[in-house]
């Protein structure tokens, strides 16, 4: 309630303050540059004279595009921006109409990278891109159990110049399998080629395929556990792993690079 009374407030003292318009609305929309401008639909105002917006503003400064009409395009390009860069533009409109604006989606970051290097050293994945347009997270997949996992995050830097990333994996034994993707608001993802890794560390078994108690590895290894309807029950990363709390069953758990079923007493 007091927010909303804030905002309300400010909303009327902003409208007073500009041009003489009663009572001026805001749009802001931040994303960042792809080369591309914005459209606004821009209808006259509740009183039927004069346009809905009165000011448009990018980063802050005025622009010089004729918004004095039913339509009109922000001309990004007059701001020497650079791909990928921040961009926060506000649409001022007076409050007894509405402008839309036609493609916002044009300040969304795409998934553009080109991963010119992908391998992994001493447990650690490091990539290097270029052609990156706008921050958007690389997603950090290792191939086990028959399917891509999600092992991590790291934020891109969202610039066309080369940048380096690393991350810190925990392979299996044998040969590991690894790559990073990104996904955008188009649903459509960019995925890196896979660097391969072969490692020596010893193999990981099961001690006993009967437990009560605790299920134990032979060595601390990535676990997934599945009850005998495929519902994953319990995750994570050790040698021993606290099942006193299941029901009396069959279950399945994914470890090292293989999966086998144990029964608990």
């Amino acid at each position: 309630m007091i927010t909303a009374l804030k905002n309300s407030l400010f909303t009327l003292i902003l409208g007073l303050g500009l041009s003489g318009a009663s009572f001026a609305g805001t749009i802001i929309l931040e994303g960042n540059y792809q080369g591309k401008n914005l459209y606004v639909q821009n209808p006259f105002s509740g009183t039927g004279v004069g346009f809905c917006v009165f000011e448009v503003k990018v980063n802050g400064d005025v622009t010089t595009d004729e918004v004095y009409s039913s339509a009109f395009e922000i001309d990004l390009a007059n701001f020497q921006l650079n791909i990928g860069d921040k961009v926060v533009i506000v649409v001022q409109h007076r409050d007894d109409c509405r402008p839309k604006i036609l493609n916002p989606e044009v300040l969304k970051p795409k998934s553009t990278f080109e991963a010119t290097e992908v391998k992994v050293k001493d447990n650690v994945l490091n990539w290097k891109t270029k052609n990156e347009s706008g921050k958007l997270a690389f997603v950090v997949e290792q191939f086990r159990w028959n399917k891509w996992i999600k092992v991590g995050e790291v934020e891109g830097k969202g610039t066309p110049s080369e940048n380096s990333y690393s991350f810190q994996v925990a392979p299996h034994s044998g040969e590991n399998m690894f790559r990073v993707k990104q996904c955008d608001y188009t649903d459509g993802c960019n995925i890196s080629k896979t660097a391969r890794y072969r490692s020596t560390m010893t193999e990981a078994t099961l001690k006993s395929l009967k437990v009560k108690e605790t299920l134990e590895f032979t060595e601390e290894t990535m676990f997934e556990i599945y009850d005998a309807f495929g519902n994953i029950v319990k995750k994570g990363f050790s040698a021993n792993v606290d099942v006193n709390n299941f029901k009396k069953g069959i279950y399945y758990v994914n470890y090292d690079n293989k999966t086998e079923q144990f029964i608990k007493k």
